[in-house]
């Protein structure tokens, strides 16, 4: 099985970067975002412009700081998305970030490893 590339070159990367708050465990933040993350509720799921999930990824030394990268075609599309989640779903866990604010950055890939040098990698 050849490998395969964290993201695909022209797309876009949203990035939030955030800690909880000190009175909230790690694993009830992670369950709060689990509960709507995978829920109907979350309008992320239906857009076409999403390519590949979000991953919530938390850092292996402060177990309070958490980072969410996900891969768009359109990074409008999910700043547009994400104003109706803010405004009007307000997810439970946005409150367990300490300032409430939870709000990403936005990165373009603009090198991805091609797949024939995937291929050879992978010993194909």
């Amino acid at each position: 099985m050849a490998l395969e590339p964290l993201a695909r070159e022209g797309h876009f990367f949203h990035i939030y970067d955030f800690r909880i708050r000190d009175d909230i465990e790690p694993q009830a933040f992670i369950a709060s975002f689990n509960r709507f993350d995978y829920s109907d509720d979350n309008p992320m799921h239906r857009s076409s412009a999403q390519v590949k999930d979000g991953v919530l990824v938390q850092h292996v030394g402060d177990s309070r700081r958490f980072w969410l990268i996900g891969e768009w075609r359109d990074i409008e599309e999910h700043a547009r998305i994400r104003k109706v989640l803010a405004e009007a779903i307000r997810p439970e866990f946005v409150a367990m970030i300490e300032g409430g604010r939870f709000i990403p950055e936005y990165g373009r890939i603009v090198s991805a490893t091609p797949a024939d040098v995937l291929a050879r990698a992978a010993g194909q």
